[in-house]
């Protein structure tokens, strides 16, 4: 059960209710906070989130502890963290993302912001960053570090954060110049929409998920704090994390994009095989009309109705995939709805129990 200060992730089997809470009235506003052992910089981080924001009522920090062996839970509740969500175990970032995503729509959340806990991104930055979300202009705002001007990362890091950043705004159909940035804010109707399936990082997928879902999403160029710049805890080295980042690239764009990925695949079959029945034919019409012409068709057409046969077996299967992705949409849309259903029940019995508070506190006052 969720109450005031602790929330533990549990399903909901409530049934559906016809009122909605008054939006317009409120917005509030969740900073959520991945950590893993980060007793040096979570106090730090947690005092530097803006509590008065213009268009926000309430501002509200969830932390959402890893698997913590050191005091970083203590210290963040001795400096105001006002939920702790924990994992019994390390799951790793994409998990601890997708924790805090679903227990700050448990707790009412409008607008969530992600910050890391090793205070790379200013507190400073959030009212900038959930603007055009407050402004109606965007449903994702991701924090442009800037790469290229990041004077602590080198020039390979910068280079390939540049590629890569370039391959997965074409796979997201987004223009987002830093996509591995982890300061970001949702608006609540995305962060229902979007949900991490990876067990690595969030960013990458979650992107190219709301380009593919026609979720609107901007940037707004950020400053981080120079001084930070430890070893990355989620991944050993810059190969480790390309290949990884990669995999999961590959994987989501599949996801939504399966008769395009097959028919890439199946192309060089299919120009091949082209290429090779040509040549066969073009040696059975020479051998037509000139004598004792040297040369064999013969491997040609095998070789060519070989590559040709698998090109189509292959685009046979983006078919059925793209099929399989109609299915996939559907339950896309159910899984929406049911965590749609259950940020709002719960929601619903906070704003009713908050209430009935109030009235048993002025009866006791006219008691």
């Amino acid at each position: 059960m969720l109450n005031s200060q602790t929330f533990l992730p549990r399903a909901s089997n409530g049934a559906a209710r016809t009122r909605r809470p008054a939006r317009e009235a409120a917005m509030k506003l969740i900073v959520q906070i991945p950590v893993l052992n980060e007793a040096d910089t979570i106090a730090e981080v947690i005092r530097d989130i803006p509590r008065q924001i213009a268009g926000i009522s309430s501002v509200e920090v969830l932390i959402v502890d890893d698997g913590c062996t050191d005091d970083t839970v203590a210290i963040a509740w001795a400096n105001g963290a006002d939920h702790i969500v924990r994992h019994a175990g390390r799951k790793g970032l994409a998990r601890a993302y997708q924790t805090g995503n679903d227990a700050a729509l448990r707790l009412g959340a409008d607008i969530i912001v992600n910050t890391d806990g090793d205070h790379q991104y200013p507190g400073s930055e959030i009212p900038r960053l959930i603007a055009p979300i407050l402004s109606g202009v965007a449903e994702v705002v991701i924090g442009d570090r800037q790469v290229g001007s990041v004077e602590h990362f080198s020039p390979l890091k910068k280079a390939l954060q540049q590629i890569g950043s370039g391959v997965v705004r074409w796979a997201s159909e987004t223009d987002v110049p830093d996509t591995v940035s982890g300061f970001r804010a949702l608006s609540r109707e995305a962060a229902l929409r979007l949900f991490v399936t990876t067990d690595f990082s969030y960013t990458v997928e979650n992107l190219i998920q709301a380009g593919k879902k026609g979720i609107t999403v901007t940037t707004v160029p950020i400053t981080i704090n120079a001084t930070v710049n430890r070893p990355s805890r989620l991944h050993n080295g810059n190969w480790n994390f390309i290949k990884r980042q990669a995999a999961i690239i590959a994987r989501t764009y599949s996801t939504y994009e399966p008769l395009k990925t097959f028919s890439y695949l199946a192309l060089p079959f299919l120009l091949i095989g082209v290429v090779l029945l040509g040549n066969a034919l073009y040696v059975f019409l020479a051998r037509l009309f000139i004598d004792n012409y040297p040369r064999s068709n013969f491997q040609s057409l095998i070789a060519g109705g070989v590559a040709l046969i698998l090109g189509f077996v292959i685009f046979l299967f983006g078919i059925i995939a793209d099929r399989i992705g109609g299915v996939r949409r559907v339950n896309d849309e159910q899984l929406y709805r049911l965590r749609a259903q259950a940020a709002a029940d719960e929601r619903w019995r906070r704003e009713l129990s908050a209430r009935l508070d109030e009235i048993e506190q002025k009866l006791e006052i006219e008691n």
